[in-house]
């Protein structure tokens, strides 16, 4: 039992790791700056640790990235709710498919739902309560699909057998 937890903890921290190293990757659509690799480390997280952990590395990477300036406030509502959605998504059903449309959507319309309080009244933006859908939308999508082609190659290679048990569905 211990040592799954430090698999766990390994994994999260090495996925936090990528999640912050590469937000300097950004594509820059309408209002906001979309982190596909963000959406990407929701999705592993989600899938190889759970909803509980993939939220915490969510929540991390967006606090290191808003420390050393390469995110904004934005990034807690969107990761955060995308990687609850994908990793509950994944719990439920047992399906890759399923939670990427999770991560989708969770971060594309109900994460960029939360981000728009956010955004009027910590960063002071000018927004329509919509304005932040498409972009997050079209990140995540990105993101979930990367980390989708990643995870079937990974258990089709049985690569994912034996490392967590979240994986092995």
């Amino acid at each position: 039992m211990r040592n799954d937890h430090v698999k766990k903890l390994a994994l999260a921290g090495l996925l936090t790791a990528v999640a912050v190293t590469c937000s300097a990757f950004t594509i820059p659509v309408g209002a906001a700056r979309c982190m596909p690799v963000q959406h990407m480390v929701n999705l592993l997280g989600g899938v190889l640790l759970g909803p509980g952990w993939s939220v915490g590395m969510a929540f991390v990477t967006s606090v290191i990235r808003v420390a050393i300036g390469t995110g904004s406030l934005l990034a807690f509502p969107g990761s955060m709710v995308g990687a609850l959605c994908c990793g509950l998504v994944w719990r439920m059903s047992g399906s890759l498919v399923a939670a990427m449309f999770g991560e989708a959507l969770g971060t594309g319309v109900l994460g960029a739902l939360c981000a728009w309080p956010v955004a009027v009244f910590l960063v002071g933006n000018e927004a329509a309560v919509f304005a932040y859908v498409i972009p997050f939308l079209i990140s995540a999508s990105g993101g979930a699909l990367l980390a989708g082609m990643l995870l079937a190659a990974l258990r089709r290679s049985g690569a994912l057998k034996g490392l967590l048990p979240a994986a092995s569905k």
